[in-house]
């Protein structure tokens, strides 16, 4: 991953000769792909009556979740950082599919990575992942870090319940539901560990008490 964020160049060439800067991951980008849940996952399962009530309190929520982000976008991001894009190739590791690669936040691809809906993990395992990142960054904000890797984490899940839906409904790949509710788990973990996360957590056990019980 160091190796990745270590990449510098913002401007490169296509095989079509041509010149592609890469996009920043603005706090908007953030924000619409977690309004995926709605779009998708709450419209599909809550009445009309509850949807645009929960929808217009979620939008608001996540709005300023996002702005509590605190690092810059200045890092590259690979934005598929897990398990099923990682391979090992002559005592190396590989890794594919970079097209949607942006410049955002040093913390998205390591949230990716451990909180990542694929693989299940124990949450020491979790721990010990995060630490021995951290252990590799030698001037870094751990308490900025740590607070955007959070809200990252909890955002990019909501927005993956949102994808898989979308995939099952749209594209009739129902096969990424089996996977909402290790995502569901995932979300619950990091929202109970942060008082960032009161109001949403209020929200999401009044309109989804099931999957936050």
């Amino acid at each position: 991953m160091n190796k990745i964020q270590a990449i510098k160049d913002k401007k490169i060439k296509t095989f079509q000769n041509k010149t592609y800067t890469i996009p920043k991951y603005e706090k908007k980008i953030l924000v619409k792909e977690a309004n995926l849940f709605c779009d998708w996952y709450a419209k599909k399962v809550l009445s009309k009556e509850k949807k645009t009530k929960f929808n217009l309190k979620f939008k608001k929520i996540v709005k300023k979740l996002s702005q509590k982000i605190k690092l810059k976008n200045h890092i590259f991001v690979h934005r598929d950082f897990h398990i099923s894009n990682l391979m090992y190739q002559n005592n190396k590791i590989a890794i594919i599919d970079s097209q949607d690669a942006l410049i955002g936040n040093k913390a998205y691809d390591l949230a990716s990575l451990i909180d990542d809906v694929r693989y299940k993990t124990s949450k020491s395992f979790k721990q010990n992942v995060y630490k021995f990142y951290i252990k590799t960054q030698k001037s870094l904000d751990k308490k900025k870090f740590k607070n955007d890797f959070e809200i990252i984490s909890v955002l990019r899940n909501l927005k993956v319940i949102g994808v898989f839906t979308r995939l099952a409904i749209r594209d009739n790949k129902k096969k990424y539901l089996k996977l909402i509710p290790y995502t569901w788990s995932l979300i619950k973990m990091r929202i109970k560990e942060n008082k960032n996360f009161k109001e949403l957590n209020d929200l999401l056990k009044q309109s989804f008490k099931d999957k936050m019980t």
